[in-house]
């Protein structure tokens, strides 16, 4: 089992390697520490619980955070924003609305960072973070404060607080801060999903937390492996000066930003999760396969089946969890959270449900490209089609981070 485990991991890092842009500039000793660094981690998170106090310590600001929000949401929209619900609700989750609940902390944190940055906080904190990231994992401060920012606010929170710092990038930066956001959660679904699995996975906050966590040097590796960083990194030494006049300007122009940007989320976020559905319709006309019509996710976790099998996963488990797999990156995690929650549990064992707890635990799904490309676009629109360029394998980054993960906790337990 433990072999079948660490071929995983190579064979996933292998998969990468060869969808590298360059194969000749990978940085080795990056992708070599920064293995090091996620199964570190994962020792210390899941064999010394201590540890994970502090992590759920900084995990109590971004839900103060998200508190804040739910007071302007609860005023403006109502139960759909977070006050009392006027009725009972019956499914765990089911009021969770994301355009009223889950997207609005995106103007919270876009006037709260340009607030940062007019004090000069910002600035300083990632040029601190910068000699650390350099001398560590050779990559500069920017870089590393969104990535490790993408461990508790979500994929377009993050980038928002290096947003000065986008245009000045690299290709294989920009490609990071995005695997980044595909392969960790916000702390704004966290307890929403430990909510679904506290029946299934005893101590599913703690649990999922962790997988965020260690799939952040994950997703570093990844990135570097199929996007080799050129040139020189984005250290943040220098000191980017706000243009605003104030604290209340900073803050307008914050809020300004934030609702263009928020915009570009929901509009990216509709068309593409139509277009998912409008291909599963398509593939809904072709005779049925095994009793069930065809989908992108039932195609996609008929492929994954002989890779959860190499996280660990039993073969007479591996396309239940294969669908799972599939599930999760063609619709999102919330979905496959749920499937998972329902399966019965001699369908998917309590080890096998544990490496898919960590292997989905990520935003790496087309509703989250939408929201990456609309995101991302409004903040450093000069990017855009290289953003959009780099989209879909962002998704194949993100997924293979976090199946990594699942291998590693699969080797762990």
């Amino acid at each position: 089992m433990a072999l079948r485990g660490l071929v995983g991991i190579l064979f996933l890092l292998l998969l990468s390697w060869l969808c590298s842009e360059r194969r000749r500039d990978v940085n080795w000793r990056l992708v070599i520490v920064g293995v090091g660094l996620q199964f570190f981690l994962a020792l210390l998170l899941l064999k010394l619980p201590a540890f994970k106090d502090v992590f759920l310590m900084l995990n109590r600001l971004t839900l103060a955070l998200e508190e804040a929000t739910a007071a302007g949401t609860s005023v403006v929209f109502g139960f759909l924003g977070g006050a009392d619900l006027p009725y009972v609700e019956h499914l765990a989750g089911g009021s969770f609305i994301l355009a009223f609940r889950a997207l609005p902390i995106v103007l919270v944190i876009s006037a709260l960072s340009a607030l940062l940055f007019y004090w000069r906080f910002l600035p300083l904190l990632v040029k601190s973070c910068s000699v650390l990231l350099e001398k560590s994992l050779q990559i500069g401060g920017a870089v590393g404060i969104a990535a490790a920012a993408n461990v508790f606010v979500g994929m377009v929170e993050a980038p928002l607080l290096v947003k000065p710092y986008l245009s000045k990038m690299s290709r294989g930066e920009l490609f990071i801060l995005m695997v980044c956001g595909m392969s960790t959660i916000a702390g704004t679904v966290l307890v929403l999903y430990a909510s679904i699995l506290r029946e299934t996975l005893p101590g599913a906050l703690g649990h999922i937390l962790t997988a965020s966590i260690i799939s952040a040097p994950a997703a570093i590796v990844v990135a570097a492996l199929m996007v080799p960083h050129q040139g020189e990194i984005t250290v943040g030494r220098e000191i980017v000066k706000s243009e605003a006049r104030g604290a209340m300007d900073a803050i307008t122009t914050g809020t300004i930003d934030g609702i263009k940007l928020l915009l570009n989320i929901v509009g990216m976020l509709i068309v593409l999760i139509a277009l998912v559905s409008f291909c599963n319709q398509l593939l809904g006309l072709l005779p049925e396969f095994s009793g069930a019509p065809l989908t992108l996710q039932r195609l996609l976790g008929m492929v994954t089946a002989p890779v959860v099998w190499l996280l660990g996963v039993p073969w007479d488990e591996a396309f239940v969890a294969g669908g799972l797999l599939g599930t999760k990156t063609i619709i999102n995690e919330f979905v496959a959270y749920l499937q998972l929650a329902a399966i019965p549990m001699e369908q998917l064992g309590e080890r096998s449900r544990l490496i898919m707890v960590y292997a989905m635990c990520g935003f790496a799904n087309f509703g989250s490209l939408g929201i990456m490309i609309g995101g991302l676009g409004a903040m450093a629109p000069e990017r855009r089609d290289e953003i959009v360029s780099l989209g879909m394998k962002s998704i194949l980054a993100g997924v293979i981070a976090t199946c990594m993960t699942g291998a590693v906790v699969g080797l762990i337990y």
